[in-house]
């Protein structure tokens, strides 16, 4: 076998381990997430195994990089992010702007119009959120605050607030979401407008 080969399926246990531990995977979810058994995992991110084409493909997958950038091919010279959307059943459109796992996340939400009176489903979980507002009016339940939010409106908050993204009856709605882990945000806040400024 190429020498170049050999030193290339050689790094793939190290940044497959990598790629977990970003991931704060362990390798009993790894397993359950791609059908690989932990003790196959364990052994190709030690380097005991090479991975086979049909084990990289549900990794790449489960880790969200391409094969690529899994066994670290050189670059194509296209910086491209190929974006592929995720449909769900209430309509909403969603569209991955990052491929790296771990640290800070870039999301295109598009919502399709909703209902004035509709009830929001509030919902919790670890991290921290900044959306930003391209077309149409989203409706953010932040607590006890809602909101309207119109093109060229931000709101960041920490996403153990109980929280609730909608589009109003006027229209779809369209923006952009950075998601992080706890500690991770996009940007420094600026500190509130104290009583009188402008």
């Amino acid at each position: 076998m190429d020498e170049t080969i050999d030193r290339t399926l050689d790094a793939v246990g190290p940044r497959l381990k990598q790629l977990r531990v970003r991931r704060d995977v362990t390798l009993a979810d790894l397993a359950a997430e791609t059908g690989i058994s932990t003790s196959t995992l364990s052994r190709l991110e030690a380097g005991l195994r090479r991975p086979t084409l049909e084990q990289l493909l549900p990794l790449a997958r489960a880790h969200g990089v391409t094969l690529d950038e899994l066994v670290d091919a050189p670059p194509t010279g296209d910086p491209r992010v190929n974006l592929r959307a995720i449909s769900s059943a209430d309509g909403a459109t969603v569209l991955p702007l990052t491929r790296r796992a771990g640290g800070i996340q870039a999301y295109k939400f598009v919502l399709p119009a909703g209902e004035d009176d509709a009830e929001p489903q509030l919902r919790t979980h670890e991290g921290y959120d900044w959306a930003y507002v391209l077309d149409g009016t989203l409706r953010l339940v932040l607590g006890e605050h809602d909101l309207l939010l119109a093109p060229g409106e931000a709101a960041e908050f920490d996403t153990r607030t109980p929280h609730w993204f909608g589009a109003t009856s006027a229209g779809p709605v369209e923006f952009l979401s950075l998601i992080g882990k706890q500690g991770e945000r996009a940007h420094l806040r600026a500190a509130p407008r104290s009583a009188g400024s402008p």
